[in-house]
């Protein structure tokens, strides 16, 4: 049995009553948890790894784009030199 002085304390770094912490069920807890986890609010929820994955994509595309541009003014230069050595 944990001591009452000790048991506050926890609570009150926990943010939780003391009642919780001494009716504290496990299969009540697992039961919520496996609930919650296939609750839609939950999965609706912003998703940080795909936000980066999203972001990375868009450099990606960006890049390619002015890639393809720099490409494209630097054939333009050539084809414009060779035209006056001709």
């Amino acid at each position: 049995m944990i001591e009452e002085e000790l048991l506050e304390q926890v609570a009150k770094v926990l943010k939780v009553p003391v009642e919780a912490i001494k009716n504290f069920d496990t299969e009540q807890a697992i039961h919520n948890i496996n609930n919650n986890f296939h609750d839609n609010s939950i999965q609706n929820q912003f998703n940080p790894l795909e936000k980066i994955i999203e972001m990375y994509e868009q450099k990606i595309v960006a890049l390619y784009e002015r890639l393809l541009k720099e490409k494209e003014e630097k054939i333009s230069l050539m084809e414009k030199i060779n035209a006056v050595n001709k």
